[in-house]
């Protein structure tokens, strides 16, 4: 490969489990890897999109120290419009400027995927309101609300294509380095489904649900939605447990036909869908993934690898 190669970033889905890929940028950039083009679905466009921004001070400043009471408030729940939550709190957290900036004024290329509700197809958003594409990316049906762009109904784009490789590579990546945030989802035990779904201690975790049951007061039905008890998972439990289980399968499958140079696997599955607070040991736990992939790294950049698409630990 001639000259410097150009590098692709692919950040995949993974809702809480995303605080990973700020590790994973920071440890890259000391590593002296910088991405040439970033491609984001879901959680992975929200983190892309502060990188791309204005890198990621503020928002790792702002997500470290997020306690379960943090995550409540930051839940704006609306029961309407196809989904329990709004969603538009969290992506005000990616930077205070995300509502003024536009997809094509980045200081990168970046692409974000989101899944057409009306055809099922792939869509890839590079141009218009950078916070209605994250938006639109990170919308889990039944979870949070669809999002119109251009006059499509847009909805996760983990459904579709979890962690964009093939993204990357049309945006011209030679060298594609892609993190999986799912890998070991679906080998947890059922004991951890059964027992945690929002970090923190107990105590921390009673409150939480406490605070969204009164948040719904005005439908008994729905609080039984959020209800928990130590034999069977909840509603969303069950949901997000089969979406992760389907995205899993998909990232396979399209691994296999389009591989990246690193596949990066940050060990995450006991971080549940809103567990936002494990910010600190997700991002810990991203920046560790790539320091022992360090050298497997270095070579695929390099173009002297004879590990050349090797999965990372």
């Amino acid at each position: 490969m001639p000259g410097k190669p150009r590098i692709g970033l692919a950040l995949g889905s993974g809702s809480a489990r995303g605080w990973a890929h700020i590790g994973i940028l920071q440890a890259l950039e000391a590593t002296g890897i910088r991405p040439d083009v970033i491609a984001g679905t879901s959680v992975g466009a929200m983190v892309g999109a502060a990188y791309t921004m204005y890198g990621l001070d503020k928002l790792e400043a702002r997500v470290r120290n997020l306690t379960p009471r943090d995550v409540l408030r930051l839940l704006d729940i609306k029961l309407a419009n196809g989904g329990l939550i709004a969603g538009d709190r969290l992506v005000d957290l990616v930077h205070d400027d995300i509502r003024h900036t536009n997809l094509e004024d980045l200081r990168l290329p970046l692409a974000v995927v989101a899944t057409d509700l009306g055809s099922g197809r792939e869509i890839w958003l590079q141009r218009g309101p950078l916070d209605r594409a994250v938006r639109a990316s990170m919308s889990l049906p039944g979870v949070f609300a669809p999002v119109e762009v251009d006059d499509l109904l847009l909805v996760d784009g983990g459904l579709v294509n979890p962690v964009p490789t093939s993204v990357c590579r049309a945006l011209g990546a030679d060298v594609v380095i892609a993190v999986n945030l799912n890998s070991d989802i679906v080998a947890r035990k059922r004991q951890g489904l059964a027992k945690r779904w929002v970090g923190g201690d107990e105590a921390a975790r009673n409150e939480f649900w406490e605070g969204l049951a009164a948040k719904l007061q005005e439908s008994r039905a729905f609080t039984q939605l959020f209800k928990r008890n130590e034999r069977t998972p909840n509603f969303l439990d069950i949901l997000t447990t089969s979406v992760n289980i389907m995205q899993d399968r998909i990232t396979r499958s399209r691994m296999a036909g389009d591989p990246p140079n690193i596949m990066l696997t940050p060990k995450l599955g006991h971080i549940r869908l809103l567990d936002y607070a494990s910010a600190a040991e997700a991002i810990d736990a991203g920046r560790g993934c790539v320091e022992n992939a360090r050298e497997s790294i270095l070579e695929a950049v390099a173009g002297t690898s004879h590990v050349d698409r090797r999965r990372a630990p």
